[in-house]
């Protein structure tokens, strides 16, 4: 009996390669009824900018998107209206971001892929990074992309302001790469609000976390001058395109 929370586009998955884009986002900081994932961005749905991104690179990973159930039938038939025919696996979401990955690495069974896990609102991935963490995981386990703080970094810590070192704080960003093997392994674990991102839910086993140079125009979309910045940087980036 099929799962019916479970529609696929595509009949099976056997790459060696996948992403798992999580989109569970509601919206709420955008001050808009419509998730963010689905807000257009130069007439095309974010979510869409982003799958375009993973199908266009050269690993061509087979793309699992996560989406919460109620969003299924509004997600097919914006692929309908924007004629989207990119194949993809769609999957229900969770209570967390946790259990989002969680579903998505349900659909993968071949312990030696590579998995890339991706958030839908980063539209302007660039496609070398993406080929670059699946090459960095597959040789060293994980890849997870980051970039440097360009301002300097204070932390509260006992009622009193502590300066860091700001060439020691990096951001991190998505896509965070593994191997699948490692990565399953990791999500084995109970739920813990210390997980943050999939590279705090592997750390917790003691896997080393490797980290690879993203990119300052990887921006996440979580406000409403963030898809004005966003129009702005795809009109003048060939490297998403």
């Amino acid at each position: 009996m099929s799962d019916p929370n479970l529609t696929s586009h595509i009949s099976d998955l056997t790459s060696k390669h996948y992403a798992i884009i999580v989109a569970g986002g509601s919206g709420s900081r955008m001050h808009s009824v419509v998730p963010k994932q689905f807000l257009l961005l130069n007439g095309l749905p974010v979510l869409m900018h982003t799958i375009n991104a993973f199908y266009n690179c050269q690993t061509q990973p087979q793309v699992i998107v996560v989406l919460p159930s109620d969003s299924h039938d509004y997600w097919n038939n914006l692929c309908k209206t924007h004629q989207f025919d990119i194949p993809h696996q769609l999957i229900s979401g969770g209570e967390t971001r946790f259990h989002s990955v969680k579903n998505g690495l349900s659909l993968i069974n071949d312990e030696h892929a590579i998995v890339a896990v991706h958030d839908a609102v980063r539209p302007l991935i660039y496609k070398e990074i993406i080929d670059e963490s699946y090459e960095c995981a597959a040789k060293y386990g994980n890849a997870i992309v980051a970039i440097k703080s360009r301002d300097s970094v204070r932390q509260i810590k006992d009622n009193r302001s502590v300066s860091l070192v700001r060439d020691e704080i990096y951001l991190i960003q998505t896509p965070q790469t593994f191997q699948a093997s490692q990565l399953k392994f990791a999500y084995q674990q109970p739920y813990h609000a210390n997980f943050t991102d999939d590279a705090s839910v592997v750390e917790q086993t003691g896997v080393n976390i490797n980290l690879i140079g993203g990119s300052y125009q990887n921006i996440k979309i979580t406000f409403p001058e963030d898809i004005a910045i966003a129009e702005f940087l795809l009109k003048n980036n060939s490297h998403t395109s």
